[in-house]
């Protein structure tokens, strides 16, 4: 159970919508109070507002948001207290116990009607061309509080329009400074460029000097801002909020599944916008998930393709022509020789498609794309997900990040991280290369080696992980994929043991997947069986198939290979592919994907594939029938059955699985050196003589983020015209 506080002018302001009143009844005292004569019970601390709202009174507001410190700016939260000489503001009013509220007297309405004629004084009248028409606040409140005619008679003011770079559009004549957008940027996503310059009616909300928001939550402002001052410059002039059709689904463009609405028009997705969700995202999501949807458009396969042998080049082909190729090949080719790659965009259902499909032709080598799974040992889930859980990370009291820039690679986490710190004192320090995470780091140093120093107790930051109470790892996902990953998780999990990282009620050992396909696939098991591996018999045949991977190095020096690639972009996969077929993005299909802390998700549909483009897994139900091994269901409940099958975290969506944790069993075998027995065969000490041996060597390779452009990391970012403008404005500081 868990209360969220805000360090403002009401330093115990709780955010009661997430809880029920029984549930907040255990944990602080209740006192009685009368809204609009009726009593109610509510937390000792809360404002009138608050109040009003457990009481199902809704109170107008412009300033007030629940996730920041209260302004009280705008006053449009009037309502009369017993015993005050004059309407208090609300929602930066305490309660007293058996205080009297009224909200629907005379005095109240004129109050407000006070207000919003102030309010609309400078405000220009142009709903028709505003793209916050039909979502705006104070066009709904105009319409119960505002007066068919004005009494002022002077010429309205003209602000300048702010650029704040490729994201964010302004008319900050529409601005009614309710400092919403000032506090985000301070409070939550730690930018300290946003401001108010001037007093009364000269009053500017923009930067102090003339820069972009540098923030990878910028997007946020928009949904905060009450009117049409902040909207979004991809999205101007496109569409009526009443046109579209939202669909519920989440993120996969990172680690963390948040979930987020789709806006479609036809077949066209049009916007996309944040979904609440206290335990991921909460209301919140990253700029790359919310304006890299003009990716969808661009560079698509529609159609399949062939490499014709005499041009050596690709040419589209019929499906019936591509299936009976695929087929083809995998059906002849050796076992041995035969490889399935998954992409970090990759849906649990084609996974477990082509897992099956593969294991019937006999394939026993598998690949994750930026992630070596033999090193990790996907035997227990512990090694590889968050295991504190997201908003877990918020009970640490000392923060090490290992090999992480979270800010790059989970920007939402980040802001919780950064509430942990500034208002919860949680201590944090970094293990590797990364920028400004916007809160106070201390910083360890660059190199693997400074965790043989904390095993030896001989660093400086070793007495501050001994005397915390929940400490807490968060291992990013390029560790995952160095050479000497190993050796480095092992001496991570000793760590944890040696400073009680993981005790019988806290579990502070987290790994940070970086994108939405990477935990279901290693939930599924799709990982090279070493037992039945064996060298090929014909070696000039080697048939890989490709299910949406961009990371075409670990075949690259192949000779003679076949490549299937399956994916929604002509990326570098498809690129470097004999055969290639279409399939679909997250936003047209129905699938399931398990985000960085094994909690199961569910994206719907909310356009159509282009052109010939299918479902991932249907395409490898129909390529299963073509190489003679076809899979045993035919929809997708069947399929999501087999999911079930596979894993339990599948059962429950949603959910997350609690996951036992191996105290360092998982990696005891990893480089120990010792004299060799019985028991222990020559080849394995070899293994763990050069495994001990790489970590030696890499070592000194400092350790770094998987992500170097927050804007460009897989197919969709990579077609996106946004995120190419985003990513020169952040290189240029120019949003030209």
């Amino acid at each position: 159970m868990r209360l969220f506080y805000f360090n403002t002018v009401c330093p115990i302001q709780i955010v009661s919508r997430a809880y029920s009143s029984q549930a907040v009844a255990e944990i602080v005292d209740l006192v009685p109070v009368f809204v609009d004569g009726r009593e109610i019970k509510v937390p000792k601390g809360v404002t009138v507002l608050q109040a009003c709202e457990q009481a199902g009174v809704h109170v107008p507001r412009f300033c007030y948001h629940p996730r920041l410190s209260i302004a009280g700016n705008c006053r449009m939260c009037l309502v009369e207290v017993e015993k005050s000489p004059k309407p208090v503001a609300s929602c930066a009013m305490p309660i007293m116990p058996n205080m009297v509220i009224k909200t629907t007297t005379d005095l109240v309405k004129k109050a407000r009607e006070g207000v919003m004629e102030f309010l609309l004084i400078n405000h220009p009248l142009d709903c028709p061309i505003c793209d916050q028409g039909g979502e705006c606040e104070l066009q709904d409140q105009s319409m119960i509080f505002g007066s068919d005619r004005s009494r002022f008679t002077e010429g309205k003011r003209a602000v300048e329009d702010k650029e704040l770079g490729p994201l964010v559009k302004t008319v900050m004549t529409r601005c009614i400074h309710c400092t919403r957008c000032v506090r985000f940027a301070t409070e939550v996503a730690g930018v300290q460029e946003l401001g108010v310059t001037g007093r009364g009616g000269q009053a500017e909300i923009g930067t102090y000097v003339s820069k972009l928001l540098s923030s990878e939550l910028s997007g946020n402002v928009i949904d905060l801002c009450p009117v049409g001052a902040l909207t979004s410059k991809p999205f101007a002039f496109t569409a009526r909020s009443w046109e579209l059709k939202p669909t519920e689904s989440i993120d996969v463009l990172d680690g963390l599944g948040s979930s987020i609405r789709i806006d479609s028009k036809g077949s066209e997705v049009m916007r996309i916008t944040p979904r609440l969700h206290e335990g991921v995202n909460e209301e919140w999501i990253s700029d790359k998930a919310r304006f890299s949807y003009d990716g969808l458009k661009r560079q698509r396969l529609d159609a399949p393709y062939a490499k014709n042998p005499k041009t050596n080049k690709l040419e589209k082909v019929t499906w019936e022509t591509a299936l009976e190729i695929v087929g083809e090949k995998l059906s002849t080719a050796d076992a041995a020789n035969l490889k399935a790659i998954s992409g970090k965009l990759a849906d649990c259902e084609s996974i477990v498609a082509l897992k099956d499909l593969m294991n019937s032709l006999g394939c026993v080598q598998f690949e994750v794309e930026g992630v070596d799974a033999q090193a990790i040992n996907v035997d227990s889930r512990t090694n590889y997900i968050m295991n504190s859980n997201i908003v877990g990370v918020e009970d640490a009291d000392v923060v090490l990040m290992v090999g992480a820039d979270v800010r790059l690679e989970a920007p939402v986490l980040n802001a919780r991280l950064r509430r942990a710190n500034v208002a919860g004192g949680v201590k944090m320090a970094t293990l590797g290369n990364h920028g400004d995470l916007t809160y106070p780091v201390e910083k360890l140093g660059t190199e693997a080696s400074i965790i043989n120093d904390l095993l030896a107790g001989k660093h400086a930051f070793s007495e501050t992980l001994k005397n915390a109470k929940n400490p807490c790892i968060i291992v990013g996902s390029a560790v995952l994929n160095r050479p000497d990953c190993a050796q480095l998780l092992k001496s991570l999990h000793q760590l944890s043991d040696m400073y009680g990282v993981v005790t019988a009620d806290w579990n502070g050992f987290n790994v940070l997947q970086s994108s939405g396909g990477t935990t279901g696939a290693l939930d599924l098991g799709f990982v090279t069986n070493k037992a039945k591996q064996t060298s090929g018999t014909n070696a000039g045949l080697k048939v890989i198939y490709n299910l949406g991977s961009e990371q075409t190095t670990s075949y690259a020096n192949e000779s003679n290979k076949f490549v299937i690639y399956q994916g929604h972009h002509g990326d570098i996969g498809a690129a470097g592919a004999d055969v290639v077929l279409p399939g679909a993005a997250y936003t047209e299909k129905d699938a399931t994907y398990v985000n960085t802390e094994g909690r199961a998700q569910r994206a719907l549909a909310a356009v159509a594939p282009p052109g010939l483009a299918r479902a991932d897994w249907k395409i490898i139900r129909a390529v299963s029938e073509f190489a003679m091994v076809p899979l045993k269901y035919n929809t997708l409940e069947e399929c999501r059955s087999r999911l079930a099958e596979v894993s339990p975290t599948f059962a429950s969506i949603d959910e997350v699985e609690p996951s036992l944790w191996l105290n360092g069993a998982s990696y005891a075998h990893v480089g120990n050196q010792t004299t060799t027995t019985k028991n222990t065969t020559s080849s394995t000490v070899t293994k763990n003589a050069q495994q001990q041996q790489q970590f030696e060597t890499f070592a000194s390779v400092p350790l770094r983020s998987v992500i170097e452009n927050f804007y460009m990391t897989d197919a969709i970012t990579n077609a996106s015209a946004t995120m190419a403008r985003c990513s020169k404005a952040k290189a240029t500081g120019s949003a030209m």
